[in-house]
């Protein structure tokens, strides 16, 4: 009991403003999906997938149902995640394509500038060991000296590729390893990362504390899975690309569970911080032509991946740490992945970036069920979003989406300076509120029966979007 108590208040209201021993600060491991749905785990509620391993993860530590990616597709949700700020800030507005030849909304120049700091920069100079593995789709040109790469922000290791594994997750040829292409591989995308993570933990100083980034491809398309995994499902699903679809999911548990056996193994595992998370919600079938084993699904939530609604960015959250997390929780306070940094930087004594304009905060309380104390609302300016309302706001227990002037504002993949005008004159309109402890669908829009409350809501949202748009860079 003292000693639940203790870890409460160290926790809760522990501040850190120097170094201390290694083994005093734990390691951190992020574990990040890439399109998987709310509703695509067992332990989420899917009836057919299985993932024992996070299951065991959730069970023994957290399981939070109102976890927020810091935005509803890709790149932009990465970098709100390394930055712990909006990516509008950092001008990553939607998915980053190839380096190509100049385009008119400039979307070949988007990257994640130098400037940025991130979580791995700010750990490794507090002493801790870097890598990651996987996913990166924070730049345009990958590995390529026109704009900074994983190397410079902090990570002492990495593998990745720039967007998806090509040609599918199965023998994927365009990994590159710290700098140098690794050529053809031989197994799935997510076990390649997992063997790759388990490697570079053999080989981490045990006096010294680590941060391991393995953002996952899967289930984003082109979706590959192994045939004895895919054979476990064809009874239950309704097609041969279903059956895909959830053993790639199956195949992501496996690799979990290669890297934490592996973290058992090393005698690591007890103060050992593990987050498994997504980048965003589940796509769309058949959107576009290769998405034809799409099969996630948004659980009991509104929308899908590039929509403002639920679906778009609440996302499955488990946090499991031995040494610190009681076992067996179910916590509905709000966390984001912007708050990933200024946590991160509390719990491994590093300096959070002075002159940064962080949006997320420290999400210690959380872990013992205690509500955050945050200074501003979780808010949201996707200009692409397939719903017409590109704002949204999480308040405490409240959610407001806006559509931009009437609707007829045009979407827009990427902010240029001739655009700057009219983001920051756009009208907040068609105001739509809803209550998330009551009615987490997004069914009963409370601002048409309260029209006080609609223009409360309205002006505060309005606040939140011009600080953000001021604020945001432009191409």
């Amino acid at each position: 009991m003292l000693r639940s108590l203790a870890l409460s208040v160290w926790l809760i209201g522990c501040v850190v403003t120097g170094a201390s021993a290694a083994d005093d600060r734990p390691n951190i491991v992020v574990l990040l999906c890439d399109d998987l749905g709310y509703g695509d785990l067992e332990c989420y509620g899917h009836p057919h997938i299985q993932t024992p391993h996070l299951n065991r993860l959730a069970q023994g530590g957290i399981r939070f149902t109102d976890c927020y990616s810091a935005a509803p597709v890709c790149s932009p949700s990465r970098v709100g995640l390394l930055t712990g700020r909006s990516p509008n800030r950092a001008g990553v507005y939607d998915w980053i394509p190839p380096a190509k030849n100049q385009t008119a909304d400039r979307r070949n120049l988007v990257h994640m500038r130098a400037g940025e700091v991130t979580i791995p920069a700010l750990l490794r100079k507090a002493g801790y060991q870097t890598a990651m593995a996987g996913k990166w789709h924070c730049n345009s040109a990958f590995n390529d000296d026109r704009q900074p790469q994983p190397g410079d922000f902090g990570f002492d290791h990495w593998l990745a590729t720039q967007n998806n594994a090509l040609p599918s997750h199965k023998h994927p040829k365009n990994f590159v390893r710290n700098g140098n292409p690794v050529g053809a591989t031989d197994d799935f995308s997510c076990q390649v990362v997992a063997s790759e993570a388990i490697d570079w933990l053999a080989k981490t100083d045990d006096d010294k504390p680590f941060f391991l980034y393995v953002p996952f491809h899967e289930p984003h398309e082109p979706v590959a899975s192994p045939e004895a995994i895919v054979a476990k499902y064809r009874d239950v699903a309704n097609s041969e690309d279903q059956a895909q679809y959830f053993a790639n999911v199956h195949n992501v548990d496996l690799a979990v569970g290669r890297i934490i056996d592996a973290l058992d193994q090393s005698g690591r595992r007890d103060n050992t911080l593990v987050i498994f998370t997504s980048d965003n919600g589940p796509e769309t079938l058949n959107r576009y032509a290769s998405a034809n084993r799409s099969y996630g699904t948004p659980g009991h939530l509104r929308g899908m991946k590039l929509h403002t609604t639920e679906a778009g960015f609440r996302v499955v959250g488990i946090m499991n740490w031995p040494a610190a997390i009681q076992a067996g929780q179910t916590v509905s306070v709000p966390v984001s992945s912007l708050d990933f940094l200024p946590t991160f930087c509390r719990l491994g004594h590093a300096e959070t970036p002075a002159a940064a304009t962080l949006d997320g905060t420290d999400f210690g309380p959380a872990l013992t069920g205690h509500p955050i104390d945050r200074s501003k609302p979780l808010v949201w300016v996707y200009f692409n979003a397939i719903n017409e309302h590109r704002v949204a706001m999480r308040d405490g227990k409240w959610k407001v989406i806006a559509k931009l002037d009437g609707g007829s504002f045009p979407k827009m993949q990427n902010v240029t300076r001739s655009d700057l005008d009219r983001i920051r004159s756009a009208k907040l309109t068609d105001i739509e509120v809803y209550d998330l402890e009551m009615d987490t669908s997004e069914q009963t829009d409370l601002a048409q029966s309260d029209p006080a409350m609609a223009a409360e809501w309205a002006a505060k949202l309005t606040t939140a979007y011009q600080e953000l748009v001021n604020h945001s860079h432009v191409w």
